[in-house]
């Protein structure tokens, strides 16, 4: 391909044309080449013309050029290329066919200029150029605001008068985009019903400013004259959108409420009329959005709608820990001049600097009150709104006592109630009252759990709502920790022990048989034990409960024992007291066993278990409760009205075996011929008897037991009742009797309730023996004709007899389903669904399962009449 340079010779025009050069005629040239541009502000040269030979510069040897448009795409030293506006094409120019001065032509520059055609090539080239000054628009500034869309499609001409809308350029993408493309927004406007676009750079906007989408705006309109494009630019904001603000309503009144805005720290008021939503859901800590309007010269928030809870968020907590000391406590009340609502200090080192931060009471993870000096654990938030950093989840450290040097006391729960309680202290006579949140750690309290507690005098805030100004100065007991069993002790026990004699017994009472204020003032009545110390002779009273092994001392009786000392009140008391040597001169004291349990008495069996000997609940020394059938007791005998025997002082003691002689190994069977006098009170004698059953009918010996003998000592043996045994022999007596007697029985179950059921088995006048579910063994499920062994036990209060411990021995017959009668199958059988004679269903109820749900969930299905599956 030939250079593009032949056949053009270069030359420098004169700074002014001569004027006979100059056409008036905008449409014809020179003779010499020379034109007029239409704008009349430049001229174009073609000096091809004064070497063409006579040849016009038409475009393909046509007539005269027509005058186009186009964008200088490239320009080098001494040509360049046009893109032609109008149409598809790229056209060569040389840089001797620009009239004007060359050094202000630069790319992008829009030229007008003719088409003609190389002579060599014949390709069109570009000549005659002028340059195109941009068209100015009328100066008219426009206003809008900023919309919701991005548009990058081709720009639209539009004129006149324009409300536009802004679409703004996203943050991520403003000054970048892809390459060769530039990041735009666009303005949008009605003009006669319908809407228009125009784009606009970042360049075009005055200020740097970022614009948002709804934002005000002004601007003029420029059309690019090689693409026609009207675009905007010189844009300037002229108001800020309203944005939608967030908060969090903090109050709520009668008509009206606060937002804590979420943007600033700062209330905004609302009223309810101003709610979209549901008013009666509203409620403080709600969150919401809204919008901020100026009336009367304030901030009012609008169009209050709510949010998801968890929308907002004011501050950023640390993830760390830290831990740091308490220097100065939030007042439990108020001072008047005190609007800080972070009145409270925390002095920490964090990283290598000390810092001191601010909290309140929302702060701390639980409401036990924190003193100076504390060592706490907490974590640190930020607020976003002003970066204010304070300290929360503020917790105290197990090891915070050891900081504050404060008094601990010790104590044991002695009442709970609701919220609150009272402590038994060691060191106090008062019960000291404490609030559940005033509980560390978060441990669950009971009655008779040890404490560690510090104590406090009731606040100013207390004060206010008391009257008697002394209660008012009451203490309580606040930072309560629970402590391990064993911790608090209200005694001291002395080591050494003592020796002495009882000078006056203890005089004890039941409450069964006193009332209850005679019972308290027994109860105050102590014994009282003579001892020497250093050559002091010295007393000190002793109790009941503080006596130990078997027996309780009586008046001259010698005694050792340790002495106890009440740390709160100073007082002594002998405790561990055992007796050592009884006095000769007080009655004897016998061995006996409980052998039965009524009201307000009792019988003892005598140590042969030959007799029972009569005793009032008034005699028995110790808790009447724990006295069960079989107890070991000490007593005295005496005579009462009538020279009747009756035992007093009665004590229970270590158990002894009852029947400690020898105990034949062979396992005897027998019947009960007489029973116990507890069973049968109209007997005389007090032994039971049981007859030896042996092989042929024949009668053997018979064996007494007494409730000794029996194995299970509530067994109620009936008269006739079959039973083993073993035989021994008394040693003080030489007697022999029945010991380890087991009741043989077995009955049906005549039939079974909901809790409880009977057996076909006679006692005394009834023919039924009642028995619960509870005394089943193994939890079986009893049926009617199951076949049961049992114990008969006898309450000795109501005089009726039940059945424990009842066992299966074998289950009783299936339950048979009955048949259907001949009549009613056949007569089923001769029912037809077409047969109007057949009884008629009527649906009163409709069905519900045990679910209470409607109908039935398994599958009904067609069955023969009288057939049963």
């Amino acid at each position: 391909m030939g250079s593009p340079w032949k056949g053009f010779v270069e030359f420098t025009l004169p700074a002014s044309p001569p004027t006979a050069f100059v056409s008036a005629d905008l449409s014809s040239t020179s003779p010499v080449g020379l034109s007029l541009s239409p704008y009349g502000r430049s001229m174009s040269f073609d000096p091809g013309m004064l070497h063409n030979n006579g040849h016009t510069a038409y475009a393909n040897g046509t007539g005269p050029g027509i005058r186009e448009t186009g964008l200088v795409e490239k320009l080098l030293t001494s040509y360049g290329f046009i893109q032609c506006s109008e149409r598809q094409a790229r056209l060569f120019f040389h840089c001797s066919q620009y009239n004007g001065n060359l050094q202000e032509l630069k790319i992008g520059d829009d030229v007008e200029f003719e088409v003609s055609s190389d002579r060599r090539t014949g390709k069109p080239i570009a000549v005659k150029l002028l340059k195109i000054k941009p068209e100015v628009l009328p100066e008219e500034r426009i206003s809008g605001q900023v919309g919701p869309d991005l548009h990058a499609y081709p720009f639209t001409v539009l004129h006149g008068y324009i409300h536009p809308v802004v679409s703004s350029i996203p943050v991520h993408l403003d000054g970048k985009s892809a390459p060769g493309q530039a990041p735009t927004g666009s303005v949008c406007y009605e003009r006669n019903g319908e809407v228009f676009y125009l784009t606009y750079t970042p360049d075009d906007v005055e200020g740097n400013i970022h614009l948002d989408t709804g934002d005000k705006v002004s601007f003029y309109m420029d059309t690019n004259k090689h693409t026609g494009a009207v675009s905007a630019r010189n844009i300037q904001l002229v108001k800020k959108k309203q944005m939608r603000c967030q908060g969090v309503v903090c109050a709520t009144k009668e008509a009206f409420g606060f937002i804590e805005r979420a943007d600033v720290v700062k209330e905004i008021f609302f009223h309810y009329s101003e709610f979209k939503g549901d008013l009666e859901a509203l409620q403080a800590g709600d969150d919401v959005e809204f919008t901020i309007k100026d009336r009367n010269g304030k901030e009012v928030a609008t169009e209050v709608r709510l949010l998801p809870q968890g929308t907002v968020i004011f501050e950023d907590i640390s993830i760390e820990q830290f831990e740091g000391t308490v220097v100065k406590v939030i007042p439990k009340v108020p001072t008047k001049n005190q609007n800080d609502p972070l009145p409270g200090r925390i002095s920490s080192r964090i990283g290598f600097n000390d810092k001191e931060l601010p909290f309140g009471e929302k702060d701390t993870k639980s409401k036990v009150t924190l003193l100076e000096g504390d060592h706490i654990q907490f974590n640190i938030s930020t607020d976003r709104r002003d970066k204010l950093e304070r300290a929360t989840n503020i917790d105290v450290l197990p090891d915070t006592f050891d900081f504050t040097k404060e008094t601990r006391e010790m104590g044991v729960i002695a009442a709970i109630r609701d919220g609150f309680g009272f402590i038994k202290c060691v060191d106090r006579d008062a019960r000291m009252f404490f609030h559940f949140s005033e509980v560390l750690e978060e441990s669950q309290l009971h009655i008779s759990d040890e404490v560690e507690f510090t104590v406090v005098p009731v606040g100013p805030v207390y004060k206010l709502f008391t009257k008697d100004m002394l209660s008012a100065q009451r203490n309580h007991a606040v930072r309560i920790k629970k402590l391990p069993k064993g911790s608090v002790s209200f005694n001291t026990q002395s080591e050494q022990r003592f020796m002495g004699v009882v000078e006056k017994e203890v005089v004890a009472t039941n409450a069964k048989n006193a009332s209850p204020t005679k019972a308290k003032e027994k109860e105050a009545e102590e014994g009282v034990i003579a001892y020497e110390d250093c050559g002091v002779k010295l007393t000190v009273p002793y109790h009941n409960k503080d006596i130990e092994g078997g027996g309780y001392p009586q008046a001259g009786d010698k005694v050792e024992f340790s002495i106890n000392e009440v740390k709160r009140t100073g007082l002594q008391s002998a405790v561990s007291v055992r007796v050592l040597n009884r006095n000769a001169s007080n009655g004897k004291r016998l061995l006996g066993f409980v052998a039965t349990l009524k009201d307000n008495f009792g019988f003892i069996e005598t140590a042969n278990h030959d007799q029972e000997i009569f005793f009032h609940y008034s005699e028995m020394c110790g808790d009447l409760d724990n006295l069960e059938l079989g107890d070991t007791v000490e007593y005295t005998l005496s005579k009462g009205k009538g020279n009747k025997v009756s035992a007093e002082k009665v004590t229970k003691v270590a158990a002894v075996n009852g029947i400690s002689e020898d105990v034949e190994a062979t396992v005897m069977i027998g019947k009960v011929i007489r029973p116990l006098r507890s069973v049968d009170p109209s007997q005389t004698e007090y032994q039971g008897l049981i007859e030896i059953t042996e092989e042929g009918a024949t009668k053997g010996p018979n064996y007494p037991f007494g409730i000794m003998g029996m194995s299970n000592k509530a067994d109620c043996l009936q008269k006739g009742e079959l039973v083993k045994f073993h035989v021994c022999t008394i040693a003080q007596t030489g007697q022999k009797m029945a010991s380890n007697v087991v009741p043989q029985r077995r009955a049906m179950v005549e039939c079974v309730k909901d809790q409880f059921g009977f057996i076909s088995y006679e006692v005394g006048e009834s023919k039924k023996l009642f028995f619960h579910v509870k005394e089943v063994q193994d939890g079986l499920e009893l049926q009617t004709g199951d076949e049961v062994e049992f114990s008969v036990v006898l309450n000795q209060r109501t005089g009726k007899c039940s059945a424990c411990n009842v066992r299966r021995v074998s289950e009783g017959p299936k339950p048979v389903a009955t048949p259907r009668p001949d009549r009613l199958v056949n007569r089923l059988k001769s029912i037809t669904l077409d047969d109007a004679s057949a009884p008629r269903l009527v649906i009163v109820r409709q069905p519900r399962g045990p679910d209470n749900s409607k109908g039935f969930n398994v599958e009904r299905k067609t069955r023969q009449p009288g057939v049963i599956d």
